[in-house]
């Protein structure tokens, strides 16, 4: 009566791209945006670890241990319970414990447990009270635009300046 029909499997939608590519031109196949890029996960070094040598990489990191050598990152945050002896260059810098060294960053946050010893050089400087620093605060010095050929140096390099006035000259005391 009831007759079993043989089942076949469904035939998939998709077909294989590579004949589909070299049909079209290029040109004319829009190009797919690209994906957007995903934040990179912070790197956790933590307490009860003593590195002895360089930490670089363009990624965040955060340090709660023991630097004997430079650190050079993206991010950088130093943890309560972190020691760095050496230079630190970062994009933006978070210091919670102790550096002992130079610290470069664009952006550096002294929190109320830090303790710089050494120079901070910065575009911007934000200290919390408590923070200690022993050094120099420098701020970051924008290169001069250097003339192109053809075009006139600026005004103050271009002209020597000249000689004080006399309402500018100090009144000098002599003898008459």
């Amino acid at each position: 009566m009831f007759a079993k029909k043989k089942e076949t499997p469904a035939k998939l939608a998709l077909a294989p791209l590579e004949p589909q590519r070299a049909a079209t031109p290029q040109a004319a196949q829009p190009q797919p945006a690209p994906a957007p890029a995903r934040p990179k996960p912070a790197s956790l070094i933590a307490q009860g670890l003593t590195i002895r040598g360089d930490v670089v990489g363009d990624i965040e990191v955060h340090l709660d241990c023991v630097v004997l050598g430079d650190v050079k990152v993206g991010k950088l945050i130093v943890g309560p319970n972190a020691r760095i002896e050496g230079s630190v260059v970062a994009q933006a810098m978070e210091i919670h414990g102790l550096v002992i060294g130079a610290v470069t960053a664009q952006s550096v946050r002294l929190y109320g447990t830090a303790r710089v010893d050494g120079d901070i050089t910065h575009e911007q400087l934000a200290m919390e009270p408590g923070a200690e620093f022993q050094g120099r605060s420098l701020k970051f010095r924008r290169p001069s635009p250097t003339p192109q050929p053809g075009q006139p140096a600026p005004a103050a390099q271009a002209a020597p300046q000249a000689p004080p006035s006399a309402s500018q000259t100090p009144y000098n005391h002599s003898a008459h």
